[in-house]
């Protein structure tokens, strides 16, 4: 089976890791998922626009604004599905067999399992928490990736050009909950390393309540990068 995949990843100098999620999707070319590859750029000075023009990746430039970047990229798109990925996400090894199989029988949003590229317990004790979110409550971030058709991206009105929390505001538009598929989706962890596990996760938490109480992207984004 071929589903025509338009892959989808924001960008803001992100050199180090883009690599690394581009390699992952190799396979998916393989197996004749992938249809194109979109990098929707937010003004990088390092080589993420190099590096995306090697690859033969369609380039798209605008104000850093994750979800302006986003539907830049996905206005664009001429594949049946988007698979929309964060640049420091790495698909496990196998992804496009999961992604075949399911795409078969069902035509539902789905995501991925996170997972965090660091040891110990509480990255664990973290991805494992995002991901009871996700089942209970049916709401991925966008670090867990999403596998959506364009036609039901574009019933649900699409991401908003808002800097935060466009992964929410889309996921809660949608008409039906999206399905957790056993494949992990491990990105850096970075910013949890900088701020502590714990604290990182708590932030989290309240942000994410904050914006469900009606709390402005833009000033939750301010905090965000703190």
């Amino acid at each position: 089976m071929t589903a025509h995949i338009s892959v989808l990843i924001p960008t803001l100098n992100a050199e180090k890791t883009l690599p690394i999620s581009l390699q992952a999707l190799m396979e998916g070319l393989t197996a004749g998922l992938i249809r194109e590859l979109i990098i929707s750029d937010g003004g990088s000075t390092d080589a993420t626009c190099r590096i995306a023009d090697d690859v033969g990746a369609t380039l798209v430039t605008g104000p850093a604004s994750r979800g302006g970047q986003l539907k830049r990229g996905a206005d664009i798109a001429k594949g049946r599905w988007l698979l929309v990925l964060h640049a420091d996400t790495e698909l496990e090894k196998g992804w496009s067999r999961e992604v075949s199989d399911y795409l078969e029988v069902e035509d539902s949003p789905a995501y991925f399992k996170l997972a965090f590229r660091a040891r110990g317990m509480m990255p664990k004790w973290v991805a494992g928490w995002a991901n009871l979110r996700s089942a209970l409550f049916g709401l991925p971030y966008g670090d867990q990736g999403l596998l959506i058709s364009i036609d039901e991206y574009r019933r649900a009105g699409g991401y908003p050009d808002q800097p935060l929390m466009e992964d929410v505001a889309l996921v809660r538009a949608l008409n039906r909950r999206p399905v957790g598929l056993p494949v992990l989706a491990t990105t850096a962890a970075d910013r949890y390393r900088r701020n502590g596990w714990m604290r990182r996760g708590a932030r989290n938490i309240w942000m994410l309540s904050r914006y469900l109480a009606g709390a402005d992207p833009e000033v939750l984004a301010q905090a965000y990068r703190r």
